[in-house]
């Protein structure tokens, strides 16, 4: 998989979008406008997505995910219906970029000798202060 998977993909028309009133800025008008935006996204349904993709988002966002397995984003944070559904889509697809991009292995290291020296030190001090601490009778 290559670092920009999404690129050439416009999952515009597998958004499913709802707005409700918002608990966000905008004084009287919070009571008044559905700014509130929330985007549904279906992932075992979806066409653009591979099996393999979709299993991947499957399992690495469990926690915005629904038992029917849609994908839900929610925005509040402006004062109007379109910034906000704006910002769902941002957020759409910043979390499909992180959630399918490859994680690098780790590469263990071990420490170098200025870091064993820094740490046989900072011992050598913590021991003598606690020597300093005891009684002298």
């Amino acid at each position: 998989m290559s670092i920009d998977i999404l690129s050439g993909r416009d999952f515009s028309r597998e958004f499913l979008f709802s707005a409700s009133r918002s608990s966000g800025p905008g004084g009287q008008n919070v009571n008044k406008v559905s700014t509130k935006v929330e985007l549904r996204f279906d992932i075992p349904h979806s066409i653009l997505l591979t099996e393999e993709e979709k299993e991947i988002l499957l399992t690495r966002l469990l926690k915005k995910i629904n038992s029917e397995g849609i994908l839900i984003i929610v925005s509040q944070s402006e004062r109007s219906q379109l910034k906000n559904k704006e910002k769902t889509i941002e957020k759409f697809y910043a979390l499909l970029k992180k959630s399918l991009t490859p994680k690098k292995k780790r590469k263990p290291t071990k420490p170098n000798a200025a870091a064993k020296e820094k740490r046989l030190e900072e011992k050598r001090i913590n021991a003598e202060k606690k020597v300093r601490r005891k009684e002298v009778y």
